[in-house]
């Protein structure tokens, strides 16, 4: 008995995978929607009602509070100089060690792609990578976060295989026509690499803006936390009792819950206007001869 349907496919198969995605965006969305709820409610609705998709009563409390809190927009910025300086550093750096590697001219090519792939391989460890950030004096200091993440590996690898896939004859003309490398390199290979580089931007940008490990290891001034870790303080105070005195609205679940919103925030915006150049990026290579 045939069990599959005009285009080849289970019925059965398909109403399986139906109800999995189903399930899993249930387990994504319903947090997301009380996380959302629960930061327009005041704290009394959120002890006495526990779970709840809509509060009986909206106020923006919690988030007047955040927005006056030092604390947290000392945080908040923080989290984004490091976002951008970090993101900037990682683009420039992987962009330029990827064009180098991307050229079999290149001598020593061979050796350099193998200690990349070794290193994606084998990481250094937290003990020495500690030691080697401690003796060069970069401890509590940004430096330590961007430098320790310049280059992902990963991304060199895939934006190296990238600029191999651009055509070699755009570089000859360009050199013909007394076109230096780096010239080159800027007026040519990057205007080509715009999708892929945009795909990298936002994967390193998410990366910096979750930063947490690294700050906790390297970053001791707690005036110098990122977001993430100011959110971890809050719940480490909340949890031991070091909240405010009574009466007071320090660090209420309210609060908390509008923190994660306010985290979350800038990536739910940015990331919409760069989904397009996810397909884009897929597409390596693709000029219009």
């Amino acid at each position: 008995m045939n069990t599959y349907d005009s285009r080849g496919k289970d019925p059965l198969f398909t109403a399986l995978l139906f109800g999995v995605l189903m399930l899993t965006l249930l387990c994504v969305l319903v947090p997301f929607i009380y996380v959302i709820s629960s930061s327009f409610a005041t704290q009394q609705e959120i002890m006495s009602r526990g779970f709840f998709f809509f509060p009986r009563e909206w106020t923006i409390e919690a988030y007047g509070y955040l927005m006056s809190n030092r604390n947290f927009i000392r945080a908040f910025q923080n989290a984004v100089q490091i976002t951008v300086v970090g993101t900037a550093i990682n683009i420039v750096l992987t962009s330029l060690m990827a064009y180098g590697l991307s050229k079999s001219w290149l001598r020593g090519r061979r050796t350099m792609n193998f200690m990349v792939l070794f290193t994606m391989i084998f990481a250094g460890g937290m003990i020495p990578t500690y030691l080697v950030i401690k003796e060069l004096g970069l401890l509590n200091s940004y430096w330590a976060l961007y430098l320790n993440t310049a280059i992902a590996p990963f991304n060199l690898i895939v934006m190296r295989s990238f600029f191999q896939s651009i055509p070699a004859e755009l570089e000859e003309s360009a050199r013909i026509d007394g076109c230096s490398e780096l010239r080159l390199f800027w007026r040519i290979v990057i205007p080509l690499s715009m999708p892929s580089i945009a795909t990298f931007t936002l994967f390193y940008a998410v990366f910096n803006w979750n930063t947490y490990f690294f700050a906790i290891l390297f970053i001791n001034d707690s005036s110098d936390w990122p977001l993430q870790v100011f959110l971890r303080q809050m719940l480490i105070e909340t949890d031991s009792g070091m909240e405010a005195d009574a009466g007071t609205f320090q660090y209420t679940p309210a609060v908390k819950m509008a923190a994660v919103i306010v985290t979350a925030l800038p990536l739910l915006i940015v990331y919409p206007f760069l989904q397009k150049h996810f397909n884009k990026g897929m597409m390596l290579g693709s000029v219009k001869g």
